[in-house]
């Protein structure tokens, strides 16, 4: 780990406001002012908090512009600051800053990092091993199913599974490890308080109630303007020991992630692809230039940090009581005997292409009757061996 310059308080982010914290949100405030010039202007304090008590003039010559250093010279800042500090203790969250004891260390060593998260949730998580599950918003069904097949296993096994909540694979990897009952990251490139997209409002109270997080480096009532999630790719891959590409097309923005990642030395991982799906670009290119590929969890787990692997096979161990190593969660149920007429519907069903309704009773006219077919999807996808997808598609789930 790199060794920060900057003074640090490190203080925990205790419910009441410290003159050094207010100090980094004021600064986070003020129009003009970036993270790394925010950064480079503290190093040059003896605390953070003594901005509010420095001249006009020594504040530009922190290399501030001259709007923003009028800015906290009037009190303005530290009035906007204590405004929003309230705002968030309203909202349920807390504010993190780079002085505080709780700010991840892996963070710290981006060129850039925030200066200030705002936070939802358990703050303890931003600490632990994590790896950033990234992709499409428009996957197939083959890419949906590895996303959350991946992240299920992984997060069973204590990896922290964090993402963008964004429409397709980041959705299915939040979904993957609230499957395994663990909890899970989700990074905004909006406030805390504006969810996005709008239809995963359910998931984003999901992540909370399973003792997730949500982070963003936006203050509240911030909206999702494009060049935010750039912006938000950065703390992803900062936040994670290694990312997770699956599916994304030549011009996604999953490549910022992927490039983030390299930047900031990481591990990239990638799921391969059908070469003639457009979403299979950025993953399989990413495996020829070095990416580690990956079908199952055991390719990730298994190159992880020794020290990191041990960590979480022991808290496993611990968590259960158990001296091997933690296997995947077991279904409640017993694996259940198929029907003859299950295993001919689910023999023709694939979990890299979906097939509707129609196509299924055409195929096995000769074979089933419609209401044999219906019969038997009903079973499957009760038994969780299929999922059904809009407009009567079925896939095989993996």
């Amino acid at each position: 780990m790199k060794t920060s310059l900057l003074p640090q308080s490190t203080t925990p982010c205790a419910s009441h406001l410290d003159d050094d914290r207010l100090a980094w949100l004021a600064l986070v405030l003020a129009p003009g002012l970036g993270p790394k010039r925010i950064l480079d202007g503290v190093k040059q304090l003896d605390a953070p908090s003594h901005i509010f008590h420095i001249s006009l003039t020594e504040l530009e010559s922190l290399r501030f512009p001259a709007e923003a250093a009028q800015y906290i010279f009037d009190g303005k800042a530290r009035q906007a600051a204590e405004e929003e500090w309230a705002h968030v203790v309203e909202q349920g969250g807390t504010i993190c800053t780079y002085g505080c004891a709780e700010y991840p260390e892996r963070l710290k060593e981006i060129y850039d990092p925030p200066p200030v998260l705002w936070v939802r949730g358990a703050i303890g998580l931003l600490t632990r091993p994590s790896i950033a599950i990234v992709g499409t918003r428009h996957p197939s069904p083959y890419g949906a199913g590895v996303a959350e097949m991946l992240a299920r296993d992984l997060a069973a096994r204590r990896l922290l599974i964090m993402s963008g909540m964004a429409r397709g694979i980041d959705t299915c990897a939040h979904k993957g490890a609230l499957t395994a009952r663990m909890p899970t990251v989700a990074v905004w490139g909006t406030g805390i308080d504006v969810v996005y997209p709008k239809e995963n409002k359910n998931l984003s109270e999901e992540i909370l109630a399973s003792g997730g997080a949500i982070v963003s480096e936006m203050p509240l009532g911030t909206f999702p303007a494009p060049q935010n999630f750039p912006r938000r790719n950065r703390i992803l891959s900062g936040l994670s020991i290694a990312v997770l590409v699956v599916e994304a097309s030549e011009n996604s923005g999953t490549r910022i992630t992927a490039r983030c990642a390299a930047e900031q030395n990481r591990d990239l991982y990638a799921v391969p692809g059908n070469v003639t799906n457009k979403n299979s670009w950025t993953p399989n290119t990413l495996i020829k230039q070095g990416a580690k590929l990956v079908a199952t969890w055991e390719d990730v787990w298994e190159d992880l940090p020794s020290q990191v692997r041990i960590a979480l096979e022991a808290e496993a161990r611990a968590e259960s009581g158990l001296e091997s190593k933690p296997e995947a969660p077991a279904s409640l149920l017993p694996e259940q005997v198929l029907r003859p007429q299950e295993s001919i519907v689910l023999e023709i069903l694939r979990a890299d292409d979906s097939l509707q309704i129609d196509e299924i009773l055409e195929n096995l006219e000769s074979q089933l009757t419609s209401a044999e077919v219906f019969t038997a999807l009903f079973e499957l996808e009760i038994a969780g061996r299929i999922r059904q997808l809009p407009g009567k598609n079925y896939v095989r789930a993996l």
